[in-house]
C-alpha cells in the first residue's frame, strides 16, 4: 500500500490545521466512493511557529499563564479536536500529521498509536537514546533506571480518528527550546519533565536526518511505501 508524503517546511498552526482538515475530509469522502485504491493517505511533516494546543478533553488550568502573556511572547493558543491535553509546538520540533485510512492499511486505532510510538523509539535509538512507553501516558518517554522522578517526554502524541481516518499526530522535540514548556503542565502532568534529542545528547543533530529516519521507520511499520 502506498502513502503520499509532503514536507510543509515552516507553517503557522491555523493554516496547517485547515489544510489537514481538508485532506481529512477528502479522505472521508473517498471512503464513500471511488478512490485510488493504491493510496492510503498522506503524511505531513511540518514545523510551527510557537503555539500551544489544548486537546478536546484537556483542562485550561494546565495553561499556567494568561493569553496576554502568550501574545507578548509571540505565541498562539488553540483549543483543538485531538485527544490529549495541552502541549507546545515550535521551532526545532518535528511535527507529523498522518492523514491515513487505517482500514486500507489493515490496522486498528490502538495498533496505529503503537506504530507512531515505535517509529519514534526506533528513530531516537539511532542516536543511542532508549525511548519507552509509560502506561496511561501516550507518547515516547526517556527514563533513568532506578530513578523514580526521571520520566521525561521527548515526543507527544495526540490523534483524532473518524471512520478509521486519522488526523493530528506527533511532535518530536529535536532542538526545541524547552523553556516554552514551563508555561504549561505538559500533557497535564505536574510530576514529569520534557526533553529533546539535543538536550539528551548535549549537541545538535541534523534535523533533516531525523526527518528521513522517522519517515522511513513510520512507513516501514505501516507496511507501506512512499508514492513517487
Amino acid at each position: 500500500m502506498k502513502v503520499e508524503f509532503e514536507d510543509l517546511g515552516v507553517m503557522p498552526y491555523k493554516e496547517c490545521w485547515e489544510y489537514q482538515q481538508r485532506l481529512f475530509d477528502e479522505r472521508l469522502m473517498h471512503r464513500a466512493g471511488a478512490s485510488d485504491a493504491e493510496c492510503a493517505g498522506r503524511i505531513l511533516f511540518v514545523e510551527h511557529p510557537p503555539v500551544y494546543t489544548l486537546g478536546k478533553s484537556g483542562h485550561e488550568s494546565n495553561m499556567l499563564v494568561g493569553y496576554a502573556h502568550l501574545q507578548a511572547l509571540g505565541a498562539e493558543f488553540y483549543h483543538i479536536d485531538r485527544g490529549g491535553d495541552i502541549t507546545f509546538h515550535g521551532p526545532g520540533q518535528l511535527v507529523g500529521y498522518p492523514i491515513l485510512d487505517l482500514d486500507r492499511l489493515g490496522i486498528g486505532l490502538r495498533r496505529y498509536i503503537e506504530i507512531l510510538e515505535q517509529s519514534i523509539i526506533d528513530t531516537i535509538a539511532h542516536y543511542g537514546l532508549r525511548g519507552t512507553r509509560l502506561e496511561g501516558a501516550t507518547g515516547v518517554w526517556l527514563h533513568d533506571d532506578g530513578v523514580a522522578q526521571s520520566w521525561r517526554k521527548i515526543c507527544a502524541i495526540g490523534v483524532r480518528a473518524s471512520r478509521f481516518v486519522t488526523m493530528h499526530g506527533f511532535a518530536l522535540n529535536c532542538s526545541t527550546d524547552l523553556g516554552w514548556f514551563s508555561k504549561i503542565n505538559p500533557c497535564g502532568f505536574t510530576d514529569k519533565g520534557v526533553t529533546s534529542i539535543e538536550k539528551e545528547l548535549g549537541h545538535k543533530v541534523d534535523e533533516g536526518e531525523v526527518r528521513r529516519l522517522l519517515l522511513g521507520n513510520l512507513v516501514r511499520l505501516l507496511n507501506a511505501e512512499v508514492a513517487q
